[in-house]
């Protein structure tokens, strides 16, 4: 006859199971399953009988050396993903500096900067369109208002234009949640090192960049990761803003898959399994490089 503590572990162990099982296998079906699919796909062609044939590396030469379109949306999820989390950070620290100096209408900025946060995608892309509309968008009616109605635009409709203004809302949509991050962090930092800085008649500058910065490097790394990823697989604001026009001008990597799997009506899902693929080691490689050079730099501080 088993101990009873043995059998005190069996049944704390059965009752794990149970309550666990189930979430795991909506997790193996919904995640694991489509993910170990996908990589199976990347080295198969589709054919729309349904027949399916193994071509190798074939999709991924293709696509590295004659898809113009792959290339492009890469570009534009380059740009868009350093330069939305640079500002994300950056911004969203400033906006928190703000708040934390007190400044004049303190509580109602932190409610409209976060305000953004609380909205999905969708709505946040159909609002900015409409203040993006030619004929009676808000952006040109400020313009007209300010006596520049030469500038004005279609903002989403042309090439030059299209990428940035998506950038514009979807910086409008996430700097607040980088504020309240932010403002969390400043509230935690040591009352006795500002007030120390303060007595030694320290400037604001000296003060963020030799006290604050320093002090917030975990935070900003912190979001600077999770910004980088967020960013490379940006999909919802592009899609109900733009759907990647005009002329591939805001074409990522993300709607391109989308496009190729959905719209184009090829049935082969072994190309745009590729990109996918592709994509997500390149995100990992990335992932892995930013935590190494992070380590690094730990243990050279220390």
């Amino acid at each position: 006859m088993a101990p009873p503590e043995i059998d005190a572990r069996r049944a704390g162990l059965g009752i794990l199971v149970v309550f666990l099982a189930p979430a795991l296998l909506v997790y193996a079906g919904f995640t694991i399953y489509p993910v170990l699919r996908t990589f199976y796909n990347a080295f198969h062609a589709i054919k729309p009988q349904g027949v399916v044939e193994f071509v190798g590396l074939s999709n991924f030469t293709a696509l590295l050396l004659t898809d113009s379109i792959f290339w492009k949306a890469v570009a534009n999820t380059a740009i868009f993903t350093i330069v939305a989390t640079i500002v994300d950070v950056v911004g969203g620290l400033l906006l928190a500096l703000c708040l934390f100096a007190r400044a004049p209408l303190a509580p109602l900025l932190r409610v409209v900067w976060f305000t953004p946060v609380l909205m999905s995608y969708v709505v946040v892309g159909i609002i900015w369109v409409w203040i993006y509309d030619y004929d009676w968008g808000l952006a040109n009616a400020v313009l007209h208002w300010l006596g520049l109605g030469a500038y004005e635009q279609s903002w989403l409709g042309h090439p030059s234009t299209a990428l940035w203004s998506v950038l514009v809302a979807h910086e409008w949509k996430w700097l607040g949640f980088n504020m309240i991050v932010f403002l969390a962090a400043l509230h935690a930092l040591p009352a006795e090192v500002l007030g120390a800085a303060e007595l030694d008649n320290c400037g604001w500058f000296a003060k963020l960049v030799y006290i604050i910065a320093p002090m917030l490097r975990t935070t900003i790394v912190n979001l600077l990761v999770l910004s980088f990823i967020g960013k490379m697989m940006v999909f919802d604001l592009i899609w109900v803003m733009t759907g990647g026009g005009p002329l591939w001008s805001t074409e990522t990597v993300s709607t391109y898959v989308y496009k190729r799997a959905f719209e184009w009506n090829t049935f082969d899902l072994g190309y745009p399994s590729a990109i996918a693929v592709l994509w997500f080691i390149i995100i990992l490689v990335f992932i892995a490089i930013m935590t190494r050079l992070l380590r690094q730099r730990d243990r050279l501080e220390f």
